[in-house]
């Protein structure tokens, strides 16, 4: 062989290692490209899916695959909803036919089978600790398209937004305790990839997370091929979660708490403080998170009370719910019930006979009251009695001096001094008749135990919790104050002033309570929509109230985003034709709901109890079950809630029927505008009927007869 063909030949070999050395180094491009793209789009979904710590979930990240030296899962969610394995594939171009997956042209259905595989060792894993099979679930999750909801071999193959649906509507299944012990044996099952300590998104302490949007941008700045993707904003995150719980039972609902208020929820404060809101912001669900937070930080018990005596008994309900870890150290009460407690448990002697006292106040109204200057200006005892009850011993006066220049905040009705020395000598006449028959009204109960708890204070509690709290009366708050004083995170109040339905307000500078800047207003009405909060808001539209800080109420709107059908709003000739329609759009409801909607996601309510009644008969004739609000213990329930708006505050329902509406107060023109007293009633029952339209959710119907 000639010299020039052996270098020819040797060129020409040469020629070709540097061409596979390129195809080499292309091939190891491209992988390191769909690795990095891979990894980017795992980051992105871990991002997104942390959205849900706040609800409960820790996420386990990059675990080794069980019997496999370098295979990982990419994530596991474990959480109220129980177990959840989530692949996240970077795919392109994916298609589901006749039950295999294809990624392109290549049939990729056995990675979706050792996905399915993957699961029942974790079942048989977790099944030593007691958890059943149908908690553990998995999902294939594609972040570069949006893939109808699929189920193949058990594995539920879906879109990225889809995905934080999918897993807020499995509600509440782990309770605290079941998820730390599954928790502990995940971490054996599925150890780490990398050595050194386990490292959890933790509920107490954690690092800030960055906004979806912004992790997403900075993935396609790394990766361009990523550019194609659909940011997920906290917004549409939120709106997925609220999807996801909308179709469950409506105690899952009010016990849902969004990623935003979980944020309020572990706020601290260096003093008493007030979260407040409009009607639909999520009050309530806060002060419960509020008070499980609160139960595992501080010291001592936490008290939770309200003005509506039946609404702890469902609160309590909600909270073993959401938080039984710690649910036996918050007590819930009415603020009647404790106070009347803390005398019983003093040794003091406690006789309430609210139907004697209210019979006492009569006679003596008939006897000397209706014949002198009170009766000149109303002959009904009903004005004086909310006087002495709210105005004067809701805020403990002893003194006439002190009546005599009071602003009596919420009173339409002037009273000259004159005026005002009458109901003081009809007040003391009546303390004095109470005191010879030996007995107590409500009243007498909270100024008795706000007497004792000054003498000698209250230990155990480290915070007390007021929903509602613009409902109670001045003596209320001063007492509930006494016991956690001005202690950091001691005093919570929680409530919102347009929904005042009681006569006769005060201010928390009376009371003694200063919030000096700690008081938070939540701005986004997570239970309305746009037409419901339209309707109620215009009822009161015109009406001013006066807030417990001094100023007027806000009337601010709260942010609305969802719509839905317009409230139905209808005058019958008679209550027979209403109660019939009343009847019908209950079986209505249910029928047209596709079995998202059942008899115990219905709140039938009404102004007065014998209206609520008669609405229940006319539901039971009807073949209905229906149970009384007096009755409802925040359980779920397959009867329709039936009872007055006063029973309703703090509940939610899906579907709300306001029965046996007062027609002058709903028509304008029936009534003349003349007396400020009538004004003063008729602001606040169009208050309650506020109240009552924003309980609903999805479905509003109000019945005019």
């Amino acid at each position: 062989m000639a010299a020039g063909d052996s270098a020819a030949s040797e060129a020409e070999r040469q020629r070709r290692l540097a061409d596979e050395h390129a195809r080499l180094a292309s091939v190891a491009g491209q992988m390191a490209r769909n690795f990095a793209a891979a990894a980017a789009s795992e980051d992105r979904l871990a991002r997104t899916l942390i959205e849900l710590e706040p609800l409960g979930y820790s996420m386990l990240a990059d675990r080794r695959w069980p019997g496999s030296a370098r295979a990982n899962v990419d994530l596991i969610l474990v959480g109220p909803g129980g177990v959840i394995i989530v692949d996240a594939k970077a795919w392109r171009e994916v298609t589901v036919a006749a039950g295999r997956v294809f990624r392109d042209q290549d049939d990729v259905t056995g990675e979706i089978e050792k996905l399915a595989d993957l699961v029942v060792t974790a079942q048989i894993g977790l099944a030593e600790i007691g958890l059943a099979a149908g908690e553990v679930r998995a999902l294939a999750v594609f972040t570069h398209r949006a893939l109808p909801r699929t189920d193949l071999f058990g594995v539920t193959m879906l879109g990225e937004a889809a995905a934080v649906t999918e897993i807020a509507r499995r509600g509440t299944r782990l309770n605290a305790e079941q998820i730390a012990r599954v928790r502990t044996e995940l971490d054996r099952l599925f150890p780490p990839m990398t050595t050194g300590p386990i490292q959890l998104i933790d509920t107490a302490v954690r690092e800030p997370v960055l906004p979806a949007s912004i992790t997403a941008a900075r993935a396609t700045a790394a990766h361009p091929e990523l550019a194609t993707i659909d940011t997920l904003t906290s917004q549409q995150i939120q709106d997925a979660l609220f999807e996801g719980v909308r179709t469950a039972p409506i105690e899952e609902w009010m016990a849902f708490l969004d990623p935003t208020q979980a944020r309020l929820v572990r706020r601290n404060f260096n003093g008493p403080s007030r979260i407040r809101g409009a009607a639909g912001t999520g009050k309530t669900v806060v002060a419960l998170h509020r008070a499980a937070h609160l139960a595992r930080t501080m010291q001592g018990r936490v008290l939770v009370t309200t003005f509506v005596r039946t609404l702890p008994k469902v609160m309590s309900a909600l909270t073993e719910r959401l938080a039984p870890d710690v649910a036996d150290r918050i007590d819930f009460r009415s603020v009647h019930s404790f106070a009347r407690d803390v005398l019983i448990q003093r040794g003091r002697p406690v006789v309430i006979d609210a139907t004697a006292a209210d019979r006492i106040f009569k006679d003596l109204w008939e006897r000397d009251g209706k014949s002198g200057p009170l009766g000149k200006v109303d002959s009904a005892p009903g004005y004086w009695q909310e006087e002495i009850a709210h105005v004067l011993k809701g805020r403990g006066l002893n003194r006439f001096e002190d009546y005599a220049g009071l602003p009596r905040t919420g009173r339409r009705r002037a009273l000259s001094r004159e005026l005002r020395a009458e109901v003081w000598r009809l007040y003391v006449a009546y303390e004095q008749a109470l005191a010879t028959r030996g007995i107590l009204d409500w009243e007498d109960v909270i100024l008795e135990a706000e007497s004792s708890l000054a003498e000698t204070p209250l230990t155990g509690y480290g915070a007390v919790i007021v929903d509602e709290a613009q409902d109670l009366s001045c003596a209320m708050i001063r007492m509930l104050h006494s016991v956690v004083g001005d202690a950091p995170d001691g005093l919570n109040l929680v409530g919102d002033g347009q929904q005042t339905i009681y006569p006769g307000g005060y201010t928390l500078a009376e009371a003694g309570v200063a919030i000096n800047g700690r008081g938070v207003v939540l701005t986004r009405n997570y239970r309305n929509t746009i037409e419901i909060a339209d309707f109620a808001a215009a009822l009161v539209a015109d009406d001013a109230i006066i807030d417990i800080e001094g100023g007027p109420a806000s009337t601010e709107r709260a942010e609305v985003v969802r719509h839905g059908p317009r409230p139905v709003y209808t005058v019958f000739p008679s209550r027979s034709v209403h109660d019939r329609s009343l009847v019908e759009r209950v079986l209505r409801i249910v029928a047209d709901s596709g079995g998202t909607t059942g008899y115990g996601d219905i709140g039938v309510l009404a102004l007065y109890s014998w209206h609520a009644r008669e609405a229940a008969q006319a539901l039971e004739a009807a073949g209905i079950p229906t149970v009384q609000l007096e009755m409802y213990d925040g359980r779920p329930v397959g009867a329709v809630k039936v009872g007055t708006v006063k029973r309703a505050k703090g509940l939610e329902f899906k579907d709300v029927l306001v029965v046996r509406t007062p027609p002058h107060l709903v028509q304008a023109g029936l009534v003349p505008d003349t007396d400020d007293a009538a004004l003063e009633r008729r602001e606040l029952q169009r208050r309650e009927l506020y109240v009552a339209m924003t309980r609903a959710r999805d479905g509003l119907w109000v019945g005019v007869a």
